[in-house]
Parts: C-alpha cells; sequence; structure tokens
C-alpha cells in the first residue's frame, strides 16, 4: 500500500507539472498567404510619404535576371490601427515603428506560425529611412528564406524520384512528381514541368573546378560553359538551333551557399539561336572538392507573355534544396 501511495502521489506530480507546462505553452494559429506577397503594417502618412517610397525601393525592386520588372514581393499595406485579427496571420511582414530607438529586428512565429515579421523603427522618418537602406540585403534575405522554406514544405507533399540524380552524380534533390526526365545522357539529366504557357526545365551535371576561374573571367566562364551544354544538349524546334546565353546584357553574378557548400549563383536571359525563344535562367555551380569538380544545377523557364518571377523562385527552391554526397 505504501508503494502505491508513492505511485499515485509521483503521477499526480508529474501530471500537475504537465497542465501548468501547457499553461504556459503560448497556442499560434497557422500562418497563411500567397508565395512572396509581404504584409507591410506602416501609418498611411508614411507609406504616402519618402518612407513608403524607400520601402519600395527595397521591397519591390526588381527582381534581378528578369527581362521585364517584376517586384521582389507583392506588397499588401496596412495602417497600424488595422493591423489586428487574420491581418497577423500573413507569413511574412514588415513593421514600421516611429517613435523607438533606430534599428531593424528580426523576429519569428510572433502572430503566427511559421512566419517572419522585420520590425523597422526609429524616432524621426529619416532614421527609418537610414534603417532601411543600411539593412535592405538583411531584411529582403530574411523574408526570402521565409518564402524558400515554405515553398519547400509545399514541394515535400509530392516528390519526383531523383533515384538516377544519386547514383550518377551524387546528387539529391527534391522536386515536385510533376516534372519529368527528358534527358539522361552521360552525367547529364534534362528534367521538365510542362506549364499553361510553355515549360520549367533543370539541367543537372557536373564540370572540374577549372572550368570556372575566379576573377574578372568568371561570368565569361560561366556563359561559356554554358553555351557549350546548351549546344550539344539543348536543342530548339529548328534544324540546328540551340540555346545559348543572350549576350546584350551581362549576367548577374554572386557568391552564395548551397548545402553548406560554397557556390556561384549566376543569372541571365537564355535564348536559342537560330529560332525565337527566350527566357531567364538561375545556374548554381556548387563546389565539390572532394571530387574536383562543379556540380552544376541550372533552372529556367520558357512562359511568354506572362510573369516569370515566380516559377524562377520555385526553380531557386528546388535548387536550394539540393545535397551532395
Amino acid at each position: 500500500m505504501k508503494h502505491l501511495a508513492i505511485v499515485i502521489v509521483f503521477a499526480t506530480l508529474v501530471l500537475g507539472c504537465k497542465k501548468d507546462s501547457s499553461k504556459n505553452q503560448r497556442l499560434v494559429p497557422a500562418s497563411s498567404g500567397n508565395l512572396n506577397h509581404l504584409t507591410v503594417v506602416v501609418d498611411n502618412l508614411l507609406w504616402e510619404d519618402k518612407v513608403g517610397e524607400a520601402m519600395r525601393d527595397v521591397l519591390a525592386a526588381p527582381v534581378n535576371g528578369l527581362a521585364i520588372d517584376e517586384p521582389l514581393f507583392t506588397i499588401n499595406q496596412l495602417p497600424t490601427q488595422v493591423f489586428s485579427g487574420f491581418t497577423t496571420k500573413s507569413r511574412i511582414i514588415v513593421k514600421v515603428e516611429k517613435g523607438k530607438a533606430s534599428g531593424i529586428k528580426v523576429a519569428h512565429d510572433v502572430f503566427a506560425k511559421p512566419q517572419t515579421v522585420v520590425y523597422v523603427t526609429g524616432t524621426t522618418n529619416d532614421e527609418i529611412i537610414e534603417q532601411l537602406q543600411s539593412n535592405s540585403n538583411k531584411i529582403v534575405d530574411a523574408l526570402k528564406k521565409e518564402e524558400i522554406k515554405e515553398k519547400q514544405r509545399r514541394i515535400n507533399l509530392s516528390l519526383f524520384d531523383d533515384t538516377r540524380l544519386k547514383e550518377e552524380l551524387g546528387v539529391s534533390m527534391k522536386l515536385p512528381s510533376v516534372y519529368r526526365m527528358a534527358k539522361d545522357e552521360n552525367g547529364f539529366f534534362w528534367i521538365r514541368k510542362d506549364i499553361t504557357t510553355g515549360t520549367m526545365d533543370l539541367m543537372v551535371y557536373a564540370v572540374p573546378l577549372s572550368t570556372l576561374r575566379p576573377g574578372d573571367s568568371l561570368a565569361m566562364d560561366v556563359v561559356k560553359m554554358r553555351d557549350s551544354v546548351g549546344k550539344t544538349h539543348i536543342e530548339g524546334r529548328r534544324e540546328g538551333s540551340y540555346m545559348i546565353t543572350e549576350n546584350k546584357y551581362a549576367p548577374f553574378v554572386f557568391d552564395t551557399e548551397i548545402d553548406k557548400k560554397p557556390a556561384i549563383e549566376t543569372k541571365g536571359i537564355w535564348e536559342v539561336k537560330n529560332d525565337f525563344m527566350a527566357g531567364p535562367f538561375i545556374n548554381y555551380a556548387i563546389e565539390d572538392k572532394a571530387k574536383n569538380r562543379y556540380v552544376i544545377i541550372e533552372g529556367y523557364a520558357f512562359a511568354p507573355s506572362v510573369d516569370k518571377r515566380d516559377y524562377m523562385f520555385e526553380l531557386e527552391a528546388i535548387i536550394r534544396s539540393a545535397k551532395i554526397q
């Protein structure tokens, strides 16, 4: 009986602790919203003045590598007094708070989950503008990471079989099951998805590290590499036509990281030699020193007469899921 009493007391204490801890846990509702749609919370007077202009310069800046300007985010502006209830459930939010010490703060799961909220504060309009301008990359990066994460979550619901990529190149990648293998040839993979107005495509292959040289020649090396691959593997609709890099404008080249490995990100415009086809591309050269190679993963879209921001965003989210074995 004595032992039984001890067990009962112990169980009561454990259950009591669990109840107390559950009371302390904050229930956060699920976030919502279309991808790349941003809620901006700022008073109307500020939005219509120079603060709003600075915000649009940062948050609605044109996406690099598109032939026609499209904004980084589609913005829905709300004045502070109406920011409550369902309006707080947006997945990405930028909130301006005037009258507080100058700074920015990135917070997560404040009103909903998953969610990223960027607070921009300052005692004056000029301080708020300075914070927006000096922290533009940090702000955009925080919001974009949240959207990439959400896109990858949605992709994970139904996945393409990447077994051949693993077997041939030691590369795994999460992409939707609606994609299909168009070419599997001597270590080169061409993967496609049909869309209403055209296609979304991925190319995966490897080249020696010596193919891309750091420095001023890097952009030229990337163009030379992809033009060679395009001529060999990506034929156009007409006989003798093939993919090349559009040469009117230099591509954008950035340093980035994929699978915790250094990578070169290149954005630009592709076209088809001897045909009238073109569109944006995003190319990643992922450094794999262990095998003395770059793993190249490129996404591009052919979608005449429609916006392409979200197509390219999907391709980037896919590529950023890559793992090198």
